[in-house]
Parts: C-alpha cells; sequence; structure tokens
C-alpha cells in the first residue's frame, strides 16, 4: 500500500488551471522527490495533497484511505506532516515554546532528541524566533512537524537560502527520517542533492507531470537535470570542501520572520 497517492488533481486558482490531472505515489519507507523549475506546480501539488488547496478534480488517498477535499487537520490526525516553504515558526516566541506548540504523538521524535539532532537550536532553546539565522529557522520548522512524529513527512525547498553545510544537515535528517520508517515526499530545488537521497522522483513542468521513475535513472539523465535547474545543477557532493568556519558564518547571518 502506499503512504500517500493522488490521481488525476485539477487544481486551480480562480480561472487560473495550475494542476493538470497530475499522479502521483509516495510508497512507504521511502524518499520521494517532485522537482521542477518555478512555476511547475510543485507548491500547490503539496497544498493539494494535504488540503490547503483544494483540488477540483481527481482523488489523494493517505495509507489506502480517502481524504479528498478534506481540511488539513484531517491529513495531520492521519499522520501527515508538512513543512511549508518559508519556515512559518512564531517569531514572538522562543525555541522551546516553538516546539511546545505541537501535539506530542507517541514516537521516536521528542524535544530531548531534536535538541540531540539539531545542537543549534539546544544553543538558543531561550532565543525568540526572529532573533535565529535562516538555517536554524528551518531546523526549527523541520524540528516540529517531526515530533509529531509523522508517518508521512512533507518539505517544500527545505534547502532554500541556507549555506551548503546547514543544506547537508537538513538532507541527513531527511534520511534519518526515512531510518525511523518514515515516508518523505521531497519537493527541492537542489536536483542533485535530493537525487543522492531519494529512491523514486517525478518531474512537474508547468502543471503536467513529465517524467516519473527512480531516482537512479533520473541522475543519469544529464540533459533532463540541466534543463531541471541550470545553473543550480552544479556538481553536489556531500563531502564537498566548503570550510566548517565559511558556512558557519554564512549560517549565522540575521534573518526575520514576518
Amino acid at each position: 500500500m502506499s503512504a500517500l497517492e493522488a490521481e488525476g488533481l485539477n487544481t486551480f486558482y480562480g480561472k487560473s488551471h495550475i494542476l493538470f490531472d497530475v499522479s502521483l505515489k509516495v510508497e512507504e519507507g521511502m524518499i520521494t522527490t517532485l522537482l521542477g523549475r518555478n512555476g511547475a506546480g510543485k507548491t500547490t501539488t503539496l497544498r493539494s495533497l494535504v488540503g490547503l488547496t483544494m483540488p477540483r478534480t481527481g482523488s489523494v488517498k493517505i495509507f489506502g484511505e480517502d481524504s479528498s477535499r478534506q481540511p488539513p487537520y484531517r491529513a495531520a490526525k492521519r499522520g501527515v506532516g508538512y513543512v511549508p516553504e518559508g519556515r512559518k515558526i512564531f517569531a514572538h516566541l522562543t525555541v522551546e515554546d516553538n516546539l511546545r506548540v505541537p501535539l506530542e504523538r507517541p514516537g521516536p521524535w521528542t524535544i530531548e532528541r531534536v535538541f540531540q539532532t539539531f545542537p543549534r537550536l539546544a544553543e538558543r532553546r531561550t532565543n525568540k524566533g526572529r532573533q535565529l539565522s535562516g538555517g536554524e529557522q528551518e531546523m526549527l520548522s523541520i524540528a516540529r512537524a517531526l515530533l509529531l512524529n509523522p508517518k508521512v513527512l512533507i518539505l517544500d525547498e527545505p534547502s532554500q537560502g541556507l549555506a551548503p553545510l546547514i543544506v547537508k544537515d537538513v538532507f541527513r535528517m531527511v534520511e534519518q527520517a526515512k531510518a525511523d520508517g518514515m515516508s518523505v515526499l521531497l519537493v527541492e530545488q537542489n536536483v542533485r542533492a535530493s537525487l543522492e537521497i531519494a529512491d523514486y522522483a517525478y518531474v512537474l513542468d508547468h502543471g503536467v507531470m513529465s517524467w516519473s521513475g527512480t531516482a537512479a535513472d533520473l541522475v543519469k539523465d544529464e540533459e533532463r537535470i540541466q534543463a531541471l535547474a541550470g545553473a543550480s545543477a552544479e556538481e553536489w557532493s556531500f563531502d564537498d570542501d566548503l570550510s566548517t568556519k565559511e558556512a558557519e558564518a554564512f549560517s549565522h547571518q540575521p534573518s526575520t520572520v514576518a
């Protein structure tokens, strides 16, 4: 059984038709990545899956149960954790208070484990959200979703605007979520990094699913990768030689939260 499955999604914003018969599956215990250039419809796809933007037609199933056109809290109750683009943390709350917002669910992820996984958050547990760097905000946003101990974790552009060293931490966390038995759906502009950890991949182009297959197969298609990401499709390695000092300086640049 698939952890998450969409069939024939057609989603509109007003009269604008955004998704055209989009179908995808997230298999249990796998990392699936959804790729595409800016404006392809990736975020709309995620919002359609969790009920934030209702598709006009098509179906969504979570572990085989129909969740089509149901409010987002129903998806959350069925075990879906969603980390939206833009982080959406509480600027006026401390790190620790942000982590106490989610309703605790039984499972391996606790606040203590979050602090062990992200020592930077432990160091800043009494800092307000608005005082955190961009990388720290992203860690906090992901940590809140993990505390729900979801069965399915959906991430929208988790590496956006982050230093390479912080990106590596985020992607290692995604791999740890898989090791804990979570199914992961990852939308990401860093094509090579996402394909390095993903099992399966989809490519969305102007609201149409133009390609699907194993991540290993897509890695071999250099022309398609270049078309997907252009300048951002440079070689990627979790072992590249960016200095820790340089990345730390980048990650601690101040960031504002609305």
